[in-house]
């Protein structure tokens, strides 16, 4: 199945529809997919049951309004390479192969499909990351990797966006990024179950699935990169249960890739595309997921 967070009018409250029958349809009751992931199975059902006449959306919201937590993975051996060769080095560091990397963005600036990004006065290399997400759809913690992967209710695009000077100036401290991040993410046009997205599937009982699922960059219409989801060195279910060690996840938890290589202008020679400024676009795709676009203002 497919769901997205709608408005059917300029001023309407956000609503949880589901595409059947070629049209998006509103399950009543919902805002988001977190009130749909919290409702009991068959309750779920009779929602379903009764849907009504389509929705024209006007606008899309975030699939999940306000999630628990948003925890953005690092997990695309490509990315850290080229990311660290801008800073003069030649690989990723050991412990980068050891367990999988992440830090928490800020769960409350997430930006849906369409809804323009402000780019923060203070930076001058406002940049984009191409990304895949998935939600966590029931909590627990230490999960194995067979639970971890169980765990996973649905996928969708994540744009981690970063000012870039105001990131190398917080990591010269050694914690962080912070700034550099809080101001926005985009999630979704929507959210894709696994099921749905099965022929991309590729079994791997040892370490968890991996995801066939292409994944494509443009700004302003021209295409900054293409790859795999299944080049990810980490698999989710790696991603989540290490997520999950000695703590609990919770039900909407986003847990972000990281960015996919080639997926920021960061990676690239200097020079080679300019940062982000106002009246620019940046698109996001992905296979059986759709466009994820935002304008900057």
């Amino acid at each position: 199945m497919r769901f997205a967070t709608l408005h059917d009018a300029p001023d309407s409250p956000p609503s949880l529809a589901v595409w059947h029958a070629g049209a998006w349809r509103r399950i009543e009751g919902c805002r988001d997919f977190l009130d749909w992931l919290r409702l009991p199975e068959s309750e779920r059902e009779a929602r379903l049951a009764q849907l009504g006449a389509p929705m024209e959306p006007v606008a899309y919201a975030p699939p999940i309004l306000v999630p628990p937590s948003v925890r953005d993975f690092y997990a695309f051996e490509a990315h850290v390479r080229n990311a660290r060769r801008k800073r003069g080095y030649d690989a990723p560091p050991p412990e980068w192969y050891a367990a999988p990397a992440f830090y928490f963005s800020n769960p409350a600036c997430l930006v849906g499909h369409d809804q323009p990004v402000r780019k923060p006065p203070d930076t001058d290399a406002l940049d984009f990351e191409l990304e895949l997400a998935v939600i966590i759809g029931r909590a627990g913690g230490d999960w194995s990797l067979q639970e971890a992967e169980s765990a996973i209710a649905g996928f969708t695009l994540l744009n981690d966006w970063s000012a870039r000077d105001i990131q190398q100036r917080e990591m010269r401290v050694g914690l962080g990024p912070a700034k550099a991040k809080d101001f926005a993410t985009s999630l979704g046009p929507c959210v894709v179950t696994p099921d749905e997205l099965e022929a991309y599937r590729i079994p791997d009982p040892a370490r968890g699935s991996r995801w066939g699922i292409r994944l494509t960059a443009r700004v302003n219409g021209q295409t900054i990169t293409q790859g795999l989801a299944s080049d990810m060195h980490w698999t989710f279910a790696e991603l989540i249960a290490h997520a999950s060690r000695n703590t609990r996840l919770q039900v909407g938890d986003v847990i972000g890739s990281g960015t996919v290589g080639g997926g920021c202008l960061l990676e690239y020679p200097d020079g080679t595309y300019p940062w982000l400024q106002p009246g620019d676009v940046v698109e996001l795709e992905a296979e059986g997921i759709g466009v994820l676009r935002n304008p900057i203002v």
